[in-house]
């Protein structure tokens, strides 16, 4: 089975603008991101999708640099643009990450491929439908049945710009299940998205950090973010996406 991983994002950011190309430790988040997804053993391919703005030609041109094909769609239906970009590249399992990822562990994203194909009776499997990894280890897959059945059933712009939330929100329709971090992973605590310019300083420390490693492991990034109390940096900001866990 053609396993495709789907990434979304673009540029506009109310909180931070052009986050997806701001540069650090060398090169630009979005490159962060691709540098760990090649890195995943049960990826088949990868597919940027933004939005069809002016304002995401970069991301293209990018993702161009880094020979990764790019699908483009309307700017506010991220269910559609994450739909589609997934069947162009004939996925039979969708795996789906944010731009605002961009230390996301490859072996997390192995481990949620594994346990879909293992779990038969799943249609859709995520990481966070019930918070135990740190934030920017979201990681989603599903059949490419389930996603193409939701983006023909939900008819609210609202929900279809949260890419898979209609998934999530009906339990009565498809069978969901929760992958949950084990042990020393499993700090809900941390922040390590980048969301707030102030997320940008704690992502780059840890990104420095684990170029020096060679290292993309969460185990990693937990030990370091612990020796050297990086969460108080960002750890009172209020995250929009608590509403939706």
């Amino acid at each position: 089975m053609t396993v495709i991983c789907t990434v979304a994002m673009r540029m506009g950011s109310e909180r931070l603008p052009g986050k997806s190309l701001i540069e650090i430790a060398g090169q630009p988040l979005m490159g962060h991101l691709i540098d760990r997804l090649q890195a995943c053993h049960r990826l088949d391919g990868i597919v940027i999708a933004t939005t069809d703005l002016a304002a995401d030609d970069p991301i293209e041109e990018y993702a161009a640099s880094r020979q990764v094909p790019c699908f483009r769609g309307a700017a506010e239906d991220v269910l559609d643009r994450i739909t589609q970009a997934s069947q162009s590249h004939e996925a039979k399992i969708c795996v789906v990450v944010y731009g605002d990822g961009p230390l996301i562990d490859p072996q997390i994203i192995d481990g949620a491929v594994e346990m879909f194909i293992e779990s038969e009776s799943v249609d859709f499997l995520g990481n966070d439908l019930k918070s135990t990894f740190p934030s920017g280890m979201e990681v989603e897959v599903m059949s490419m049945q389930a996603l193409a059945m939701s983006h023909s059933l939900c008819q609210d712009a609202a929900t279809r710009e949260h890419g898979t939330l209609f998934l999530r929100q009906h339990p009565n329709l498809f069978r969901v299940k929760n992958f949950e971090a084990q042990g020393y992973q499993r700090r809900p605590d941390l922040y390590l998205e980048v969301d707030e310019p102030v997320d940008l300083p704690v992502v780059e420390s840890i990104t420095r950090h684990l170029q020096e490693q060679d290292s993309y492991a969460l185990d990693t990034i937990i030990e370091l973010v612990d020796e050297q109390g990086l969460s108080r940096v960002n750890s009172h900001i209020l995250r929009r996406w608590q509403q939706f866990r």
